[in-house]
């Protein structure tokens, strides 16, 4: 009676642990659905050869209405275009909810909504044509605006493209791309951040503006390889990342390589940062501030492979005001890409002109210059002070062409300049003996103090 008795008791305890444990798995089960509705109660299939375009349409549009996210159990769904309203929130599981483009303008489009989520989703292009201008994901005048954590393949156009949108763009993959990855115009204040970019035909970011003004946009951490300049051009495209027009854009701690053209391109920029970046193998300007702005710093940068380190330039169109601090720039490359314009040098470490301080820096092996001052008579208030500069033809450039400002050469290493430490030059020609060795008193424009050179 005492072994049934405790054969019972066992019996029960073990039934109720099997129930906790029935329970528990029920329990988790269940968790995905408080994510948000499963897309399968509106008729959506995954894996079938059906188009889904309908079914996914109508269960978008009744999660939005009740401020419910949809989510989208693994499996691929054939689709075409798709409009997000104001709310709505598509999710996925990572990696293997899978939507594949039938064809058309965008695969998720919004106009004017706000509260867009499109999370953990594979998003696949199937290299479909895309009109101009248009993006994968093309989302377009709105708030708290977000795509997190998917993967973004085979667009025939862009990847994602956004207009005048607040919010962010995060932790996604996107690569294959016939353009650019990333597109934005006119940000109302934008993250782009953490993103894998690979394999583009144009560009990989763009933070653009329809006209100069204050954007603001943050592009930090992403990782971005493998840029083409498909269209061809001087520098328009094979860009990692590109900020034209658009004011105070911070760009910082980016992975960059294998660019036909720049790391970074600030166009009529101002008030840019770009800080931090890692950037190998370019092919043209690794870090660029140009034509009409004010106000840049560009430091704590290294570069290993790039035509020009850093190019901080056109004074003759208002581009002044800049510092250029701590980067480490190495491995100049001796030509830039063909198609750029025949007078652009190579080889050069840091190029700049006007309202600028160059400190800190260390540059290594330049075949042409470790850094310049001016061009022609576009030179004015530029002090070049405590660089280290190895092993450079010349190591460092100042222009005494007719009507050119005032330099400052003072407290820099200068080591291994086969054709003089500091030298006057009228454009990129040397006219002058190293300025180290001899007298500066006919370029009073120079104001060469105490240098070290080996």
């Amino acid at each position: 009676m005492d072994l049934d008795r405790r054969h019972f008791l066992n019996a029960s305890a073990t039934g109720l642990a099997a129930g906790g444990i029935a329970s528990s798995t029920a329990q988790a089960a269940a968790l995905p659905s408080t994510l948000g509705r499963d897309a399968s109660q509106y008729g959506v299939r995954p894996n079938l050869p059906d188009d889904q375009t309908k079914a996914l349409q109508r269960a978008i549009d009744d999660c939005a209405r009740a401020q419910a996210p949809l989510a989208l159990p693994p499996g691929t769904y054939r689709t075409g275009p798709l409009l997000l309203p104001n709310g709505a929130q598509v999710t996925g599981v990572h990696g293997a909810s899978r939507l594949q483009f039938t064809g058309g303008a965008a695969l998720f489009e919004s106009r004017g909504a706000d509260g867009i989520t499109l999370a953990d989703l594979v998003i696949d292009g199937g290299a479909f044509a895309l009109p101009p201008r248009r993006g994968l994901v093309h989302l377009q005048q709105g708030h708290d605006v977000r795509v997190l954590g998917c993967d973004i393949a085979a667009s025939g156009g862009n990847g994602i493209w956004l207009d005048a949108i607040a919010g962010e763009i995060r932790g996604n993959a996107i690569h294959d791309i016939a353009a650019t990855a990333i597109v934005s115009f006119d940000a109302l204040g934008l993250i782009v951040a953490g993103n894998t970019i690979r394999k583009t035909s144009d560009n990989g970011i763009e933070i653009l503006r329809t006209a100069i003004g204050d954007d603001g946009t943050l592009v930090l951490d992403n990782r971005i390889d493998g840029i083409r300049a498909g269209p061809g051009g001087s520098g328009q495209y094979g860009n990692a990342i590109n900020a034209f027009r658009a004011g105070n854009v911070i760009i910082r701690g980016n992975r960059i390589s294998d660019c036909d053209y720049s790391a970074v391109r600030g166009n009529s920029a101002a008030g840019i940062q770009i800080v931090g970046n890692s950037v190998t193998n370019v092919r043209e300007v690794a870090l660029y501030s140009e034509f009409s702005f004010e106000g840049a710093v560009i430091a704590g940068n290294t570069v290993d492979g790039a035509a020009v380190g850093v190019s901080v330039c056109n004074f003759n169109v208002g581009g002044r005001l800049a510092v250029v601090q701590g980067n480490i720039i190495r491995n100049l490359l001796p030509k830039r890409p063909i198609g750029t314009a025949p007078d652009d040098d190579a080889g050069i470490g840091i190029y700049v002109e006007a309202d600028t301080a160059v400190s800190g820096n260390v540059i290594e092996n330049a075949p042409s210059f470790g850094i310049v001052a001016g061009w022609g008579r576009y030179l004015r208030d530029v002090a070049v002070s405590g660089n280290v500069v190895r092993n450079a033809a010349v190591g460092i450039g100042i222009s005494v062409a007719p009507g050119a400002g005032t330099a400052l050469v003072n407290g820099n290493m200068i080591s291994g300049a086969t054709k003089g430490a500091v030298v006057g030059l009228d454009h990129a020609t040397p006219i002058t003996a190293d300025l180290t060795r001899e007298a500066t008193s006919g370029f009073r424009q120079i104001a060469l103090g105490h240098n070290s050179v080996t």
